[in-house]
């Protein structure tokens, strides 16, 4: 498919790992001269330099002011704003103040920015009342979860257009390292990160109660909270011994996909739905994967034909060949590169 899109694109974005890839992306893939970003945050840790048409806003009270103004500037002229993720206050107090801007903005739901504010957005103050209203209004909604968008509509009252889109690179299947040399133990890898909606020590627990240990207990801790990865590492040193191996420091992705493809068994005990990228990569490899049966992702699996496994009923056995075989086909089918793109020239042309 050749891309059509020929509109003006104001990506609004906060700085993380999956966003310098998917600028790359749309680089490569579409017209850039009709695309601008704009990212607030940590610009050392995922840097954006060198790439055309990204402003970056700096610490400081000149540097966020010329940014503001700016931003406001460029909002009104783009004919598509997408915002990636919905964290930022200013952006937020911004299409609160200005409304009419609502109508052409795309909010790209990251998980994290529906559910753990939920609770805060129901109270009282201006904050969450413009919030609230900011999704209320809310042209359009965008996410590949389907159950996501149902939650802000039941929770906020989004109105918006709903768009169904793997969004970023992170989330495509990759075939490359699909190999394993069969070791003897049973790796298990448990969540993919620090984050304590991951609820690791539930796991912990119910591993060290299984009648064999031969297995290893790998978690990927380098993103999320510091001091919730501080008492997992000491938790699983106590249930595990050297059984337990921590991945404390930042890889790029393509070393990361290595990593997984040495897992046998994965357990994600969120209790939202969260770490897309990680099921595709897992599932498309055929790897046994364990979820909550209450999160929005087990339907998107379930509509797609792929086979799960149950948090509440863990074992040690692999996952059934048939089932292993027709997972790699069905994950390798529908997170490709090719539909990401023709979703989001959809998303640009519309």
């Amino acid at each position: 498919m050749c891309p059509l899109s020929k509109q003006k694109v104001l990506h609004i974005c906060r700085a993380e790992k999956f966003i310098p890839p998917f600028i790359d992306l749309i680089q490569t893939n579409f017209d850039s001269t009709l695309h601008e970003f704009v990212i607030f945050g940590d610009h050392k840790k995922y840097s954006s330099e060198g790439r055309f048409g990204v402003f970056r806003v700096e610490n400081g009270v000149v540097g966020k002011t010329a940014a503001k103004a700016r931003l406001i500037i460029q909002m009104h002229r783009a004919d598509r704003i997408i915002l990636h993720g919905l964290f930022t206050r200013v952006v937020t107090k911004m299409l609160f103040l200005m409304p009419w801007l609502l109508r052409k903005t795309y909010w790209v739901i990251w998980g994290n920015d529906l559910y753990s504010k939920r609770d805060s957005d129901f109270s009282s103050g201006l904050k969450n009342i413009s919030r609230r209203f900011v999704i209320r209004n809310m042209g359009h909604l965008v996410t590949f979860v389907p159950g996501d968008i149902k939650l802000a509509r039941e929770w906020y009252g989004a109105r918006g257009k709903a768009h169904r889109c793997l969004m970023y690179t992170s989330n495509l299947f990759s075939e490359s390292h699909t190999n394993q040399l069969d070791t003897g133990v049973v790796d298990i890898q448990v969540g993919n990160s620090a984050d304590p909606s991951n609820n690791h020590l539930e796991i912990f627990e119910k591993l060290a109660k299984l009648p064999s240990n031969n297995f290893h207990v790998h978690v990927p801790l380098s993103y999320g909270d510091k001091k919730n990865a501080e008492l997992i590492i000491e938790q699983g040193r106590k249930l595990f011994g050297g059984r337990f191996k921590p991945l404390v420091e930042f890889v790029p992705l393509d070393q990361y996909r290595q990593f997984l493809a040495t897992i046998d068994i994965a357990i994600f005990n969120h209790n939202r739905q969260q770490g897309l990228g990680n099921l595709v990569s897992l599932l498309g490899m055929g790897k046994k994967v364990y979820l909550r049966r209450s999160i929005s992702t087990v339907d998107l699996l379930d509509s797609l034909g792929i086979r799960w496994f149950d948090v509440e009923q863990i074992d040690l056995l692999p996952i059934p060949e048939h089932s292993k075989e027709a997972n790699k086909r069905r994950v390798s089918e529908t997170f490709s590169k090719p539909n990401l793109i023709a979703q989001l020239d959809d998303i640009f042309k519309e």
